[in-house]
């Protein structure tokens, strides 16, 4: 802190310093500009100057050389950063000696002092030469400062798009001491401006002229400075990027920083994979969010999570009367209430930590708080930790949704929204299959409670904790190789942002039964994800970085689905959300199955993935899984013959039930 506070006091110093010495520069400069005056009109030689001549110019000095910097000082001539003088401060030079020529005008005709009448014009040109001298030989000085270092230089830097966008960032790595880009070449798709110069440098052509620039002037940074451009433009411009290889992409973002002036080099980003995404963002009506959270009290359920936590920035950001977040993990419930309090102080929220798998501190939190809205977020996700782990996937997903339904029900919560996911549609694996059993869930609940229970159903979110980007990355930062499933293995992908506005939109919009879907555009292979990060970090793949296949993991498969075919979509006012039809399905035998699961995950069942294929025909168990648990389950009855759930009554003592299916709390 004292190392701060030191660097800033001598900051401030050499500010004052500066200033200062503008003022005696400017001393020096306005009387000198009254002898150059002198000495012009007398054909540059002091022995032709008339005396009185050189006597009125002494008289009038002093009171024309304070005028002068007072005049200066309000025209903001000394506060002025002249590193980045533009053409406004130009003018205020020019306006600044021409009222000092009007002052010398105005002296010496009211002091009787004899001169000529030509010394006004001459004192106000040199007045202005050198003032201009003073503040713009920065500039001049570190133009030619940067041309010799660009011998030497590093970075050769294409920038692509030819509007104000890319005059103000050549301007500013112009000027910057930090930066070392030499800008070589100019792209943009407009024939008119090619062949023309800004700042000296080109336009060269066309997006065709990206690769063969590149190789002539050895490109290793390259600007998108388009702002104007949709996403799919960016993302065909960025694809052709990635092909310079050891190449650093960088981009500006969004139109609005151009209309609010804030275009700057400080606002270039390196290229994301988002940006490869090849569509728009998903836009969501917030007015119509705002109205619906706004005075209510909300419960997020893993509010601590990479979804959950997303939701209770926007839900906080729309006026929520209170926010109650839920969640087991106290470092992430810790981390987003901290955040919150910065954010919105005047925030009403609540942070719990707690379990959904626990049915009698759930009701004592609806109890308590009694929430108008319910998201639930809190999930295991992991494919293949669930997958060597089934009974916990059953536990927490299934019967975790259950009891926070439950609850909903019994406290007359207004609406209930389930985060879902694609891999609950044809699941093969039993963290779908589990997710799959939470809508049916849901749907059962509908149908039965005034409550509006609804579920929303998407792909792989970009960034998510656990997600694959956050891995390429790291796996790239320890110089590979960078693992993938399988070559053709495809995922649709969305942000964090995307994902919780389609779940707010869904409580919005809701009416009860549905399971809302996002059209996500076009699947992306994983192995091309791989291929783009590793080109964006500007390495080679195969060179620098490979790419090893490890194969597909248990319960994984080549493609997700986001509905099923009994399903039909519907749409909604948002082209881009759909509303899938809820499969039928016998609701009595599904509550009697769930209650058989719930003993046998209780007590830890070896055969689980077998019962859930009963409960879900959809799920697809792997034939190895089939034969093993059916092995185990005939162990079972041999042992214990006379158990109706083929499980002993001791092993059900293993998991204490707080709510069992039907509501009963024991």
């Amino acid at each position: 802190m004292k190392k701060y506070l030191s660097k800033l006091k001598e900051k401030s110093d050499l500010s004052i310093i500066y200033k200062y010495f503008l003022v005696i520069l400017d001393v020096v400069f306005i009387n000198l500009s009254s002898f150059l005056a002198l000495w012009i009109r007398f054909n540059m030689k002091l022995s032709e100057i008339e005396p009185w001549y050189i006597v009125s110019v002494k008289e009038i000095a002093l009171w024309n050389t304070l005028i002068t910097v007072l005049i200066f000082a309000f025209l903001k001539l000394y506060t002025s950063l002249w590193r980045f003088a533009s053409i406004k401060e130009l003018v205020y030079v020019i306006e600044g000696c021409a009222a000092s020529l009007l002052v010398n005008v105005f002296l010496y005709f009211f002091t009787y002092k004899p001169i000529f009448r030509s010394y006004f014009v001459l004192y106000g040109v040199s007045l202005f030469i050198l003032t201009c001298i003073s503040r713009f030989s920065y500039r001049l000085m570190r133009l030619l400062y940067r041309s010799r270092i660009h011998g030497r230089h590093v970075r050769n830097t294409m920038i692509i798009g030819a509007g104000e966008a890319c005059n103000v960032i050549m301007k500013e790595l112009e000027l910057s001491t930090e930066l070392d880009s030499r800008i070589c070449c100019i792209i943009d798709d407009n024939p008119r401006k090619h062949g023309t110069y800004i700042h000296g440098v080109k336009v060269v052509g066309g997006r065709d002229q990206i690769l063969p620039m590149a190789e002539r002037y050895a490109i290793n940074e390259i600007i998108v400075a388009i702002p104007s451009a949709d996403k799919r433009e960016q993302s065909k411009i960025l694809k052709i990027c990635q092909k310079v290889a050891g190449c650093e992409l960088k981009i500006l973002p969004g139109v609005y920083q151009l209309v609010n002036g804030e275009v700057s080099v400080s606002k270039l980003r390196n290229v994301e994979i988002e940006d490869l995404l090849g569509r728009e963002p998903i836009q969501i009506t917030t007015e119509k969010i705002g109205r619906y959270v706004s005075d209510k009290v909300v419960l997020v359920t893993g509010g601590g999570g990479s979804i959950g936590s997303e939701l209770c920035r926007q839900i906080a950001a729309n006026g929520v009367r209170q926010l109650i977040i839920f969640d087991i993990y106290e470092n992430n419930a810790y981390d987003i209430q901290q955040e919150l309090k910065h954010t919105y102080p005047n925030l009403d929220l609540v942070v719990l930590i707690g379990s959904v798998r626990n049915g009698r501190k759930v009701n004592s939190v609806f109890e308590k708080y009694q929430p108008d809205i319910v998201y639930h977020a809190a999930a295991h996700k992991h494919v293949p930790l669930m997958e060597d782990s089934p009974n916990e996937a059953i536990k927490n997903n299934v019967f975790g949704t259950y009891k926070v339904a439950l609850a909903a029900d019994k406290y007359g919560t207004s609406k209930f929204v389930l985060i879902s996911t694609d891999k609950a549609v044809n699941p093969t694996n039993i963290m779908g299959a589990s997710k799959r059993m939470c809508e049916m869930i849901i749907q059962v609940f509908n149908s039965r409670s005034k409550t509006e229970y609804v579920a929303v159903r998407f792909g792989n979110v970009l960034g998510s904790n656990g997600s694959v980007i956050p891995l390429f990355k790291k796996q790239i930062e320890e110089g590979g190789p960078v693992t993938v499933t399988h070559p053709d293995i495809i995922r649709y992908f969305m942000t964090i942002p995307e994902a919780v506005s389609l779940v707010l939109q869904a409580g919005a919009s809701a009416k009860g039964g549905e399971i809302f879907v996002l059209d996500m555009g076009q699947p992306m292979k994983i192995a091309d994800l791989a291929r783009n990060l590793i080109r964006l970090s500007g390495y080679r793949e195969g060179v620098d970085i490979e790419i090893k296949y490890t194969g597909l993991r248990p319960g994984e498969k080549l493609y997700e689905e986001l509905l099923m075919k009994e399903e039909g979509l519907k749409s909604t006012e948002n082209e881009l959300i759909h509303i899938g039809k809820p499969i039928e399905f016998d609701e009595e035998e599904f509550l009697k199955d769930l209650e058989d699961l719930y003993q046998s995950a209780y007590a830890e069942t070896d055969h689980m993935k077998t019962i859930v294929k009963k409960i879900v025909p959809t799920y697809h168990l792997r034939q190895e899984d089939a034969i093993r648990d059916q092995m185990i389950q005939e162990s079972w009855k041999q042992s214990f013959p006379d158990a109706s759930s083929n499980l002993p009554d001791a092993f059900l003592n293993r998991g204490v039930a707080d709510i069992d299916v039907k509501g009963r709390e024991q």
